[in-house]
C-alpha cells in the first residue's frame, strides 16, 4: 500500500469523493448537520476541490515525478505520513466549528505544503527544471486553499469567493498543461500501435503555448474580475481555442479504446466550461453560475482525474492498458453526474431531483472505482485483481 504514491492516494481520494457526496446529499435533505465552521455549500465545494483533488494530485505527482527525475519514489513511513496529514486535514475541516479557524486552516494546509516541499526536493535534486511549472501550479492551488479558509473565517460565502476561483483555476491550468503532454502522447502511441499513419499533433507546439498563455490570462481575469464583460468574452475566446487544440489530438479516432478516449472527453470539459462560464457572465441565468462552474469542477476535474487514476493504476500494477466494461460504466456514470448537475443549474424548479441524481451518480462512479480498482491498489503488482 505504501510502495508507490498512487496506491494510497488514489484509493483515499475516491473513497472520500463517494463518502463526502453521501454526506452532502444528507445535508441537502436536512438529515445531517456537519460541525464545520464553513457554511454547508462552502464545505461541499472545499472538500471536493481541495480535499478530493488534493489527494488525486498527490497520487499523480508522487508517481510521475520519480519518472521525470529518475529518482526513487517516496515510500514507506514518509508516504504514510503524507496520507496521515491529508486525513488530518479532512478531520480538521469537518470539525472546524469546534476549534479555532486558524488551527483548522494550519492543519489542512500542512498537507499541500509538505507535499510541495517533498516534490521540490526531488525536482531540484534531479535537475528537472522544466517541471518546476507544475510545482508553481501546486503552490497557487495551495494559495487558493489558504484564501478559501480566510474568506470563510471572515464570515464570507467562500464557495463563490476568490479562493475557490484561484484553486479551480490552478486545477484547470494543471489539466491544460499536463493533459497537453499526456493526451497527444498516449493517443499517438495507441494509434501507431494499430498501424494508423494519421497521428495527432505532437505535444506543446507553438499553438499549444499560445493557447496556454491565453488560458492563463483568462483564468487570472476570472479570478479577480468574475463578473466583468471582458472576462466573459475572454472565456468564450479561450473555449474556442481549446476546442481547436483538442481537435488536433484526433480523439475521434480513439473511440474503440475508452481508456484513451476518456482523456479526450475529460479535456473537452475545459473548453465547455469556459464557454458556459463566458455565456453565463454575458447572459446571466443561462445555466446558472453553479451549473456552468460544475462543467469544470465535476467535468474537467472529475472525469480527467478518474481517467488518469484508472489508466495509471492499470499501468503501474502490470495490467493491460484497456478499459473493461466496468471501467466504461464508471466513466459514463460520472458523465451522468455532471449532466444532471448542469441541468440543476439550468432548471431551478427541478434542482432538487437533479441534485439527487447527480450526487447518486457521482457516488456510483467513485464507489465503482473503489470496487474495481481497490484490489489492484491494495495488492502487490501482479497479484489479485478486479
Amino acid at each position: 500500500m505504501l510502495s508507490f504514491g498512487f496506491r494510497p492516494f488514489f484509493l483515499v481520494s475516491a473513497l472520500w469523493a463517494a463518502l463526502a457526496m453521501g454526506v452532502w446529499l444528507l445535508v441537502l435533505a436536512g438529515h445531517v448537520l456537519v460541525p464545520t465552521a464553513f457554511d454547508p455549500v462552502s464545505w461541499h465545494a472545499h472538500e471536493f476541490l481541495f480535499g478530493y483533488l488534493g489527494a488525486a494530485i498527490a497520487g499523480f505527482l508522487l508517481t510521475a515525478v520519480p519518472n521525470w527525475t529518475g529518482r526513487l519514489p517516496l515510500v514507506g513511513w514518509r508516504l504514510g505520513g503524507l496520507v496521515a496529514l491529508w486525513l488530518a486535514g479532512r478531520f480538521a475541516v469537518v470539525t472546524s466549528g469546534q476549534v479555532s479557524p486558524v488551527i483548522a486552516a494550519l492543519v489542512d494546509l500542512a498537507f499541500p505544503v509538505v507535499l510541495a516541499g517533498a516534490l521540490a526536493r526531488e525536482i531540484v535534486a534531479g535537475r528537472n527544471w522544466r517541471n518546476l511549472v507544475v510545482l508553481g501550479m501546486l503552490a497557487v492551488f495551495t494559495l487558493g486553499n489558504a484564501l478559501f479558509h480566510w474568506e470563510a473565517a471572515r464570515g464570507g460565502y467562500a464557495a463563490s469567493g476568490m479562493g475557490l476561483r484561484i484553486g479551480l483555476g490552478a486545477a484547470i491550468m494543471m489539466i491544460a498543461v499536463i493533459g497537453g503532454r499526456i493526451i497527444p502522447s498516449f493517443t499517438r502511441n495507441w494509434l501507431a500501435k494499430g498501424g494508423t499513419t494519421a497521428l495527432p499533433a505532437p505535444p506543446m507546439q507553438r499553438l499549444d503555448r499560445a493557447v496556454l498563455l491565453v488560458l492563463l490570462v483568462t483564468l487570472l481575469s476570472w479570478a479577480f474580475f468574475p463578473s466583468a464583460q471582458a472576462t466573459g468574452w475572454l472565456l468564450l475566446f479561450t473555449g474556442a481555442l481549446h476546442l481547436v487544440r483538442l481537435v488536433r489530438w484526433r480523439g475521434l479516432a480513439t473511440l474503440t479504446e475508452p481508456l484513451v478516449a476518456v482523456l479526450h472527453a475529460g479535456y473537452l470539459f475545459v473548453p465547455l466550461g469556459a464557454l458556459a462560464l463566458g455565456l453565463e457572465i454575458l447572459r446571466p441565468g443561462t445555466l446558472g453560475m453553479g451549473g456552468a462552474q460544475h462543467l469544470w469542477m465535476g467535468g474537467a476535474v472529475g472525469l480527467m482525474t478518474l481517467a488518469v487514476m484508472t489508466r495509471a493504476t492499470l499501468g503501474h500494477t502490470g495490467r493491460p492498458l484497456s478499459a473493461d466494461a466496468g471501467t466504461v460504466a464508471v466513466y459514463w456514470v460520472l458523465a451522468v453526474a455532471v449532466a444532471a448537475r448542469v441541468a440543476a443549474g439550468a432548471s431551478p424548479g427541478l434542482a432538487g431531483p437533479f441534485h439527487a441524481v447527480s450526487g447518486v451518480a457521482w457516488m456510483a462512479a467513485f464507489g465503482g472505482f473503489c470496487i474495481l480498482y481497490g484490489p489492484l491498489l491494495l495488492r502487490p503488482r501482479g497479484m489479485g485483481g478486479a
